[in-house]
């Protein structure tokens, strides 16, 4: 609970709402603050609920309140699960009761702004049945009902738009900077237009350049057909290899294969395709489309709360039981003869679930193999484009797969050898341990008679002088075998080395002669070098002086181009305005008179007309006006006073009257005074 008002503080002491509360004087509000406080909280969700609850009546301001709540689907909780509690403490303003509900509505405002908002229009008025028996009634209601679903799909295209990235903001940025752009392209072309008119033959410089980009447009098509062909001449290698393969099973299969075969898998075939078609497949498309026609009401309906998923699924939870409580029932009233037709039908239905189910295993072994298939075409191309020939098949697959079979016999054979060496080497492993144990037992014993004796370490130091004295001995004969190894190596080497000198004598001199003629080709490799060098830099410097000048004759080209059909532009407009003016000169001399009133200089003529005497009519009305304007404001000022004069005197006629109640009610006090 202190969490819950730690919350409620921290959110009203943010915007839009800036109590500045803390947690005492939150605790300490009064109930019509609360009240109040909770009415903010609706009125910033939903701006018609912003007003002073001093000036309607507790059971309104209930009811308002708790329509809203209704619309925002909010749940008491447990606590005050009844209504008429929950009523109750909304309109004394309990805390237990105002709490929850602060909590509730400041956690997720934003949505429920959102739900309000679509409240206004997603709330349906339930017509009464008599009422829509009427044709006007029932034509109002139906374009209601289609207003609203057209409001709700331009919701959802709003919110879709909303949530896409794209704003008003970032469409303006761009927009400014295209026409800043565009600006510049403007300014850059009047500068080309400007260079190019005093360029020589720009016509023909123009037409060379529009040849060229032809020419590069249509060598990129070319290029596009090319690669196209070539995708298309691959597909249709695969096509190709994947008819002959089935081609090839076909054969296979057609070689040891008899008619009556042949028409039972047809027969086969079409009896799976037709249950396909028949019964397999229109039942999904009818789930299918009742999934998706669910999915769309789904969709249509406003966002929902974990709240409200919660409490659909206990409603799912107690129709399930329910169910399973109705079809107990029955199964418990059903009759012998009942039963029986219960039993042939649990046959049916597990035979169907069977035959469906062998249908999805057939169609996925089905997939499963043209998959296969697949593969088996591509990893047959991959072979062959890596090592360029084909893959076994017949005698040679036969002879490959009995040679993998003898190599398999042999690896088990081995295997089993490697088991047995590996038993043996456990055995002998153990047999080495249960030694090393018994040595230490023995050596144990040895020390510990050698310690009752006087003569302790005389075991040990015997081992280490016989030990010394085998690595001496060993030593010696190592050394005697490494000298006479020694001085046969040398012997060998020196013959080789003789031997090596013999043979390489004339390629040594050869080797020198080519030293020579190594040394007296670099030098010339060099000079050869520096010339191509020099001559590569100063044709490299001509190529870059010549690109810089045929780029810039063809800007120049584009320019001109521009320039070109700027003016044929201009041209084409000329001609059509000399086509009017002439037009325009024919019907103006023809001696016709209705063709002549056809001619704007008639119909200008005749406006001007118009106009002048309208503007007469208006200068004689505004000289009427002028005339009449000192006396119409005395008369108006003439009725303004005696307005003021005839309420002067209505007010003096009431005043009268009251003088003259009030003296007779004196009058009648003073009466009955006398009469007491």
């Amino acid at each position: 609970m202190g969490d819950q008002i730690q919350f409620i503080v921290e959110k009203l002491n943010q915007e839009p709402f800036r109590k500045n509360y803390n947690l005492i004087t939150f605790d300490s509000l009064e109930s019509v603050q609360l009240l109040q406080l909770l009415n903010d909280v609706l009125g910033e969700i939903d701006p018609k609920h912003a007003v002073d609850i001093r000036e309607e009546l507790p059971e309104q301001t209930a009811k308002r309140m708790l329509s809203l709540l209704g619309i925002l689907k909010y749940k008491p909780p447990g606590s005050v699960s009844d209504l008429s509690a929950f009523r109750q403490g909304l309109v004394t303003g309990s805390k237990p009761v105002i709490h929850p509900v602060l909590h509730w509505l400041l956690q997720r405002t934003n949505e429920l702004k959102k739900r309000a908002y679509l409240a206004r229009f997603l709330v349906k008025l339930e017509v009464p049945a008599e009422f829509l028996q009427d044709d006007t009634v029932a034509d109002i209601n139906k374009q209601y009902e289609e207003l609203m679903e057209a409001f709700k799909n331009l919701h959802k295209e709003c919110e879709q738009l909303k949530t896409s990235g794209l704003s008003t903001a970032e469409i303006r940025r761009d927009i400014g900077a295209m026409e800043e752009e565009k600006d510049q392209l403007v300014k850059r072309v009047e500068r080309l237009k400007k260079r190019v008119e005093t360029v020589q033959n720009h016509q023909r410089m123009l037409e060379i350049a529009r040849q060229l980009r032809l020419e590069k447009e249509r060598e990129d098509s070319l290029a596009k057909q090319k690669q196209e062909q070539k995708n298309q001449l691959f597909h249709a290698e695969q096509r190709l290899q994947r008819a002959q393969l089935q081609l090839k099973e076909m054969h296979h299969a057609v070689v040891d294969s008899k008619p009556e075969t042949l028409m039972k898998k047809l027969e086969e075939e079409i009896n799976f395709n037709s249950y396909l078609v028949n019964e397999k497949i229109p039942r999904e498309l009818e789930s299918k489309k009742n999934s998706a026609y669910f999915l769309q009401k789904v969709v249509a309906e406003p966002a929902m709360s974990q709240s409200d998923l919660t409490v659909l699924e206990t409603k799912i939870n107690e129709v399930n039981a329910q169910i399973n409580h109705l079809i107990e029932k029955r199964m418990m009233k059903y009759e012998p003869t009942d039963s029986k037709f219960s039993m042939y039908r649990q046959q049916a239905s597990i035979i169907s679930r069977k035959k469906e189910a062998k249908a999805e295993e057939l169609q996925a072994a089905k997939e499963e193999m043209a998959s296969a298939e697949r593969q088996m075409l591509q990893k047959t191309s991959q072979a062959h484009e890596l090592e360029g020939s084909e893959v076994p098949k017949g005698d040679e697959f036969k002879h490959y797969v009995n040679k993998l079979r003898s190599k398999n016999t042999f690896y088990k054979k081995k295997r089993l050898e490697i088991a047995e060496i590996t038993a043996e080497y456990g055995i002998l492993q153990r047999t080495e341990e249960l030694l090393k144990q018994r040595h230490e037992a023995i050596q144990q014993q040895l020390q510990a008679i050698e310690d009752k004796k006087g003569v302790s370490g005389y075991s040990y130091t015997q081992e280490e002088l016989e030990r010394v004295s085998a690595v001496k001995s060993e030593m010696d004969e190592m050394k005697g075998r490494t000298l006479d190894n020694m001085s046969e190596m040398v012997k060998k080497l020196n013959s080789m080395v003789a031997e090596k000198k013999a043979s390489l004598a004339p390629v040594i001199k050869e080797l020198r002669q080519l030293r020579q003629k190594c040394q007296e080709l670099t030098q010339e490799c060099d000079e050869k070098k520096i010339q191509y060098d020099s001559c590569a830099a100063g044709l490299e410097s001509n190529r870059s002086a010549l690109e810089q000048e045929v780029k810039g004759l063809l800007e120049e080209c584009v320019q001109e181009e521009s320039n070109y059909r700027y003016v044929n532009c201009m041209k084409r407009n000329l001609e059509i305005q000399l086509q009017r003016a002439k037009e325009e000169m024919k019907i103006y001399v023809s001696p016709d008179p209705q063709e002549r009133r056809k001619a704007i200089r008639e119909q200008y003529t005749r406006m001007i007309l118009e106009q002048e005497n309208l503007g007469k009519k208006l200068r004689e009305k505004q000289k009427v006006v002028r005339e009449s304007h000192g006396p119409n404001m005395k008369q108006i000022k003439m009725w303004q006073d005696f307005e003021q004069l005839m309420e002067c005197k209505r007010e003096c006629f009431l005043k009268q009257q009251n003088q003259t109640a009030i003296g007779q009610v004196i009058q009648e006090g003073g009466k009955d005074r006398l009469v007491l």
